[in-house]
């Protein structure tokens, strides 16, 4: 039976194989043979056994390793039908904790490209990824706009909305969500009612994600029958710029 102090040991030992660095949850169950069920029964989370193992949690996020990243990549290219935008990469992570932070990921055209090329490289050893290596081929040949000299890529924020009238929600898109509130008002009998916003500097990005998760409630065009929950979830989106 593996006992606490052996995935604490383990998790040192494979860490100092690596130059110090503690290795993400995949490539540690690769290389020390030790499963989640495993160091599930006295850790809630794998970061909590890091922790516990010595190392500080502002190190952690350097603990992914690259067939992780990739696999998680490639889950979520397939789940959306391509390769996601900087926008979608915090709601990913928002469905799946286990999903890397969008700045590990990349924050630049440059950073997303190397990204791809790194994807396509790993699918090519495998069988099955034809689909895969389609939608980062997609992004390798954009072009890399020219960019500020902070090196920062100039970006256009806007908003995703909920609006309410009467019983029903409407979530759409706007640079300015007051002027087309106005505009939807002029257009509806009844009282419409801001509920919330996100803002976002991919706004297409995020209200697709909205759409195809509300898809089995959608009344009309961008209307929804929401309930309670379903508002909740809007709400604890703040912003993801």
């Amino acid at each position: 039976m593996i006992t606490k102090q052996d995935i604490i040991k383990a998790l040192q030992e494979t860490a100092k194989a690596n130059g110090g660095v503690p290795l993400g949850r995949y490539r540690f169950e690769k290389e020390s043979g030790i499963k989640p069920h495993e160091w599930g029964k006295y850790f809630a989370r794998f970061g909590d056994a890091q922790i516990e193992a010595g190392f500080d949690p502002n190190t952690l996020q350097k603990a992914y390793d690259d067939e992780f990243i990739i696999k998680k990549m490639i889950g979520l290219i397939r789940k959306l039908g391509k390769f996601p935008t900087y926008g979608e990469l915090p709601i990913a992570k928002n469905d799946d904790p286990e999903f890397p932070g969008p700045k590990t990921l990349f924050e630049t055209k440059k950073q997303k490209r190397e990204l791809a090329e790194k994807i396509i490289k790993w699918c090519k050893k495998e069988n099955g990824y034809d689909d895969v290596i389609g939608f980062c081929a997609s992004i390798i040949e954009e072009p890399i706009e020219e960019q500020k000299e902070s090196g920062n890529e100039s970006v256009t924020v806007g908003e995703v909305y909920l609006f309410k009238s009467g019983r029903y929600y409407k979530i759409g898109k706007t640079n300015d969500t007051v002027r087309r509130g106005n505009e939807i008002r002029v257009q509806l009998p009844e009282r419409m009612d801001l509920i919330h916003s996100i803002r976002t500097d991919d706004p297409s990005g995020v209200e697709a994600y909205w759409h195809r998760r509300f898809e089995s409630k959608r009344m009309q065009g961008e209307w929804f029958d929401l309930n309670s929950a379903d508002i909740k979830a809007f709400k604890r989106w703040r912003k993801i710029v």
